[in-house]
């Protein structure tokens, strides 16, 4: 049987970010569902019938009880790091009701698996992971990961969906590769820089350039982490886990690159008032450009990667002679460190210092690229041609990791 002879169910696509997950089906023009790639686990003694019950939670509205626990993130700079959390993630997304991702085999009717058991406050709670039942056939699953990954995270992903949720079809695929897709492009260099990597991918007439690919694991979660310890000079002090989260909105809501900040350091900065959770009132000062300064300055922290803009043009550099006015014309924007105010102008600014005087430089920036590299995968695996390029559970079992390998790019 070729693999592309039991793609019957809609595939389901899911952009595994290291910040923030992104579900849905094929073919839909935004995600079903977009919430933080985090776990929480209570930190307090539960002393009264009635309260939350389990010991893990997963989900959204995890963040509403997010002083109650102890939040941990399964991936750092776009790997998996505890794999016992990510699949739990995982089946959280295939548990949630709204999200039909089963469907029953031909023949008599039975009843869907039960979710997780939802406590009191509908949060979804797990004790164990079980494997799923057999008999049940799920559908197909394109899933995201960044560039230049070492093999052992797309294997062990491959294993988890395979063997604990019995898909009948994998594809993993470069996250950059999608974003593309969603413009409806087919050449171009992607900078995605989201929540754990930045990387910049090149790819022309629709073949990304695997030799040309730069990555950094400077991103968003640096410049939170940067932007609590600016904070903490101000006076405002985060400690736990749910008040870096109190950190990163703040970031989200205050932050913004300056277009010389030199310029900006001189000056008195306009400070924000923030209303925190508790309803006091924090005054953000300078912190506000200085934090997301380290996308392009990561010396800020010690560290010796190269500067956002650095990694764009150097991709294009490391591409053919031929082909870099052509990928200096069509610079495309994606993820959500890509969002803070004033990006675009400082990065365009930066840019022309690097490249070559006579080039025509153009930035992209879609509205929509907070999701684009899930809107692209939407696109793609809903296409008919897309369905020879399925790695089918028959496959995965003849061949192990190699068949994972051979059809991914």
């Amino acid at each position: 049987m070729e693999s592309y002879d039991i793609i019957a169910n809609q595939p389901v696509v899911i952009d595994n970010g290291s910040g923030v997950i992104k579900a849905g089906f094929a073919g839909d023009q935004i995600p079903k569902y977009c919430f933080p790639n985090y776990v929480g686990r209570p930190k307090h003694m539960r002393v009264m019938a009635g309260a939350l019950e389990g010991d893990l939670f997963i989900g959204p509205k995890a963040e509403e009880h997010r002083g109650l626990l102890a939040i941990r993130y399964p991936m750092e700079h776009g790997m998996v790091r505890d794999w016992n959390d990510m699949e739990r993630i995982w089946q959280y997304v295939y548990s949630k009701d709204q999200l039909q991702t089963f469907s029953e085999e031909v023949g008599p009717r039975r009843p869907p698996p039960a979710p997780p058991a939802a406590s009191a406050s509908g949060l979804h709670t797990f004790s164990g992971l079980q494997p799923l039942p057999p008999g049940i056939v799920w559908h197909p699953v394109l899933l995201t990961e960044a560039p230049l990954n070492p093999s052992k995270n797309r294997e062990k992903a491959a294993e988890v969906f395979f063997e604990t949720f019995n898909v009948p079809a994998l594809f993993i695929s470069m996250q950059a590769v999608l974003s593309l897709y969603a413009t409806g492009r087919t050449t171009g260099v992607v900078l995605d820089s989201g929540d754990g990597v930045t990387h910049a991918v090149p790819v022309y007439e629709g073949f990304a350039m695997p030799h040309s690919i730069m990555r950094v694991d400077i991103a968003g979660r640096d410049v939170s982490r940067y932007l609590r310890l600016l904070l903490r000079k101000e006076g405002a002090d985060f400690h736990t886990s749910a008040e870096f989260e109190v950190v990163r909105t703040i970031k989200e809501r205050a932050c913004y690159l300056s277009i010389n900040p030199q310029k900006d350091e001189a000056l008195e900065t306009e400070k924000v008032q923030y209303t925190l959770p508790d309803g006091s009132t924090l005054n953000v000062g300078p912190a506000r450009f200085r934090a997301p300064e380290l996308l392009f300055q990561p010396d800020l922290i010690g560290d010796e990667s190269e500067g956002l803009h650095e990694v764009l043009v150097f991709a294009i550099h490391k591409s053919d002679m031929d082909l870099r006015r052509t990928l200096f014309a069509n610079i495309m924007l994606s993820g959500g460190s890509t969002l803070f105010k004033g990006f675009g102008d400082r990065l365009l600014s930066e840019v022309k210092k690097l490249a070559p005087k006579d080039v025509k430089i153009k930035i992209s920036a879609p509205q929509e690229r907070l999701y684009s590299t899930w809107i692209g995968g939407s696109i793609l695996a809903s296409l008919d041609t897309f369905k020879k390029m399925w790695v089918s559970k028959k496959e995965y079992e003849e061949d192990g990791s190699r068949a994972i390998h051979r059809k991914t790019f």
